[in-house]
Formats: structure tokens, sequence, C-alpha cells
């Protein structure tokens, strides 16, 4: 079971879920399989640093809107890779950037292990790569012009902050990112200056929240306020919470993957992006 809360403007309506079984079917059956290209790029990003990405499309003629999948915090995984493709199979141009790049040699989980010791990377450096991986996109000649951007645990963290820091974003995703409220201020540092919240009256893309709601980090209160800055502030956005799931439900790499709610949690996704994405 879901609690939806979709605003436009500050106003608020509600929705039922339909079915799970018949959103799968329905899924299944109005899928449409086509080819697609999957390469490694090179991306320039923070300070003009060329980085790695993992970039798909369709294989087909046409221009197609760009998404950028922003990785959690165990880093450029496979996971990640298949959600790259997952968005090419949709009908999107997608790029996933290697945040961690400048920490190799070595393989991504490795490099993911080193960095999260670290305590992960700056803000404004991911920032700066997340920029780098838009403009990557509508230079390609078959874009349509129109880029989303993605992010699932810290990268959805860092995708409300990209919202309210990069110009251009024409959608954005925010998947169970955490700390996007910092009450101890004693956790702002350097590497993380500002709570992404403060950043809020910023934001002029649409935003899509989906949440589990026994997850911790962000739990069913912040993600509460949160709603409430954006509501107050006039935001566009769409909050889709989902009852028995905590964090990285859509992650079939994950034991939390819970697979209905995983399917609805994809559709309002795809539906989001169709809405403010297509040409």
């Amino acid at each position: 079971m879901t609690t939806e809360r979709l605003c436009v403007n500050a106003t608020e309506t509600r929705s039922k879920v339909p079915d799970q079984k018949l959103k799968r079917k329905d899924a299944r059956t109005s899928m449409a399989y086509e080819g697609q290209l999957a390469e490694m790029v090179k991306f320039q990003g923070f300070k003009d640093d060329r980085g790695d990405a993992y970039y798909a499309r369709p294989s087909r003629a046409g221009r197609f809107p760009g998404v950028v999948v922003i990785h959690h915090l165990p880093g450029w995984d496979e996971w990640i890779i298949e959600v790259t493709r997952k968005f090419a199979h949709h009908g999107y141009a997608a790029i996933a950037p290697h945040l961690y790049f400048r920490d190799g040699p070595g393989s991504p989980d490795d490099i993911g292990a080193r960095v999260r010791a670290a305590g992960g990377v700056a803000d404004e450096q991911a920032v700066g790569d997340i920029a780098g991986s838009i403009k990557f996109l509508r230079a390609q000649p078959h874009a349509n012009g129109k880029v989303g951007i993605i992010g699932f645990c810290s990268g959805g963290r860092l995708s409300y902050l990209a919202a309210g820091s990069v110009r251009g974003i024409d959608a954005t995703v925010d998947c169970w990112g955490g700390s996007v409220i910092v009450k101890d201020k004693k956790q702002l540092d350097a590497k993380r200056p500002v709570a992404p919240i403060e950043l809020t009256d910023k934001i002029t893309s649409p935003l899509l929240g989906i949440f589990g709601n026994e997850d911790k980090n962000p739990d069913v209160e912040q993600v509460n306020e949160t709603e409430q800055t954006l509501k107050r502030l006039g935001k566009t956005y769409e909050f889709h919470r989902y009852d028995g799931v905590g964090h990285a439900f859509f992650n079939t790499w994950r034991d939390g993957y819970r697979t209905a709610q995983a399917l609805d949690g994809w559709e309002k996704v795809l539906g989001f992006y169709q809405r403010y994405l297509a040409a």
C-alpha cells in the first residue's frame, strides 16, 4: 500500500494506487522491446576534469530526452548500470557518471569502499560532475533538449541538491535520499557545507520523491518536513510513500528489494518523466 501526495503549486490531491497485479500486467503488455546502444564515454565535470561514465540510448533514429543517473553511496556498481540501460529501454538517453573516478584506479567496488571510508566526495565536486553530465546529454545529436536527473540513497540527496544548484534541469527524482534535512549543524562540514533542504527555494524543476515508510534515513518525519517545505514554497512536486519497505527497495541486488512496490515505483518514475521530458 502507498501513501501518495501530488502537489502542483501548493494544491494537494490524492489518488488511489491500482492493484499491483494489474499494474504489472499493463507494464508487460505495453512495453516496446527495441535495440539500444551502450558504451563507456568521457564527460567533462567539476573543474573540467574528464571522468568515466556509462551511456546508453535507443538504437533507433530519433531525438530522445536525457536522464542523469546518480549512483548511491556504495558507488558506480552493476545495479546502477542496469538502471541506465532500463532508461534506454524506455526511450531515454541515459548517462551514469562515475562520481568516484578521481579515487581510482581499481574496481568500482574497491573505489567505492575507499570513498565511503573517507566520508564520501564533496558536494561541490559531485554537483559539478552532474552539471557536466547534463551538458554531455544536451550536446548529443539525438538529444531532444530536455534532461532529468534521478538519484538513489546518497544520490537522491545529490539529486535534491543539484535541483537547487544547477540551472536547466527539467525534472528531478529523489529516491529515498537521506540527510536532505540536517538538524545537527555539527554534521555539516567542508564537504557538505549546506543541507539540501536549504536550497528548496531555488528549485525550478518538478520534483518526484519515492520513499519507504520503514526507512530510517529519511524517516517519515523527515519526509513530512521536506514535503511541507516544498508545499510552503509553492513548488511542483509529487511524493509516493510505500508501506512495508525501507531503504533501497528498487535495488534487486539488496535484501530490501520489494517486487510490488518497486514495480509501482518505476511506473511512477517513468510516468513523471513522460510528462515533463517528452518533446
